[in-house]
């Protein structure tokens, strides 16, 4: 395994709850960082507050709105450019929404920031992660899982954020499972896990009440990022620490290539591409 002070990770949704608390942890460590988000004042303040605790200046930020697929193209292609990447951690998200939201490109909101996205930067990285071999891709999902209905995902016959947030984490795991088979033997190894419950993340405090710290999310998830006991290990889906089962729907061949169909008819990103 690589030392972590010779890596390059980008971390998606990093100014905020789960995905700051672990740029913070992975700075202070030596890694170099590429950072997302989609406010660029944010993002300036928060590479000079890590750059001053850890005294890292090897941390860079990229801007983009998943709400845009434009933007995730762009970011796709600009992390592209990097001259290696050793880890994608696809963490940005939102939450249970109240109301149904589409994106500017006509999609159900969670369904395009929660899932089509990663499905874009995982697939169109997985070349360069390769060639930085040995490499991790590492989905932020969730114990919160409910089966995709492929005749309406979007939700626009029966609108229910709760199976919006929960379809979108399973179709998450349903492309760690893809792409860990497409990119065996490549050194790239592709894992999900739901790093804790409840955490006070924002997307969470106006809903719910929290049951676990930031901090255990941080820890599980670093985990698989940094554990070298975990080389070679892919496919898999993680509760916590602990490799669990994902909801059955995941599990079906035909289930995940309708997926597949789907993702590349709305982002243009074909499946192969990964490989």
């Amino acid at each position: 395994m690589t030392p972590i002070e010779e890596q390059t990770v980008l971390i998606t949704g990093a100014t905020d709850g789960l995905g700051r608390a672990m740029a913070r942890e992975l700075a202070a460590q030596g890694a170099t960082l590429v950072l997302h988000g989609r406010s660029q004042e944010r993002g300036e303040a928060l590479l000079a507050e890590l750059r001053a605790e850890t005294g890292n200046d090897r941390i860079s930020y990229l801007l983009a709105d998943f709400a845009r697929l434009s933007d995730v193209h762009k970011l796709a292609e600009q992390a592209a450019g990097l001259e290696r990447l050793d880890v994608l951690v696809n963490n940005a998200g939102i939450g249970v929404e109240l109301d149904r939201q589409e994106s500017w490109d006509g999609h159900e909101l969670t369904f395009q920031v929660d899932y089509l996205a990663a499905y874009v930067l995982a697939v169109r990285l997985a070349p360069l992660l390769a060639l930085s071999a040995p490499a991790r891709i590492v989905n932020v999902s969730s114990a919160g899982q409910a089966p995709i209905n492929f005749d309406d995902v979007m939700l626009r016959r029966r609108w229910d954020g709760v199976q919006a947030y929960c379809q979108a984490k399973l179709a998450q795991i349903m492309l760690t499972f893809d792409l860990a088979e497409a990119l065996a033997g490549t050194g790239v190894t592709v894992n999900a896990l739901h790093p804790a419950s409840y955490m006070p993340t924002k997307m969470v405090v106006n809903l719910f009440t929290p049951q676990s710290t930031v901090a255990e999310g941080v820890r599980h998830t670093l985990r698989l990022v940094t554990d070298p006991a975990l080389e070679g290990v892919t496919g898999r889906y993680f509760n916590r620490s602990d490799e669990a089962r994902a909801s059955s729907q995941a599990y079906e061949s035909g289930a995940r290539s309708r997926l597949r169909t789907l993702s590349e008819e709305l982002t243009g990103v074909p499946f192969g591409a990964a490989r």
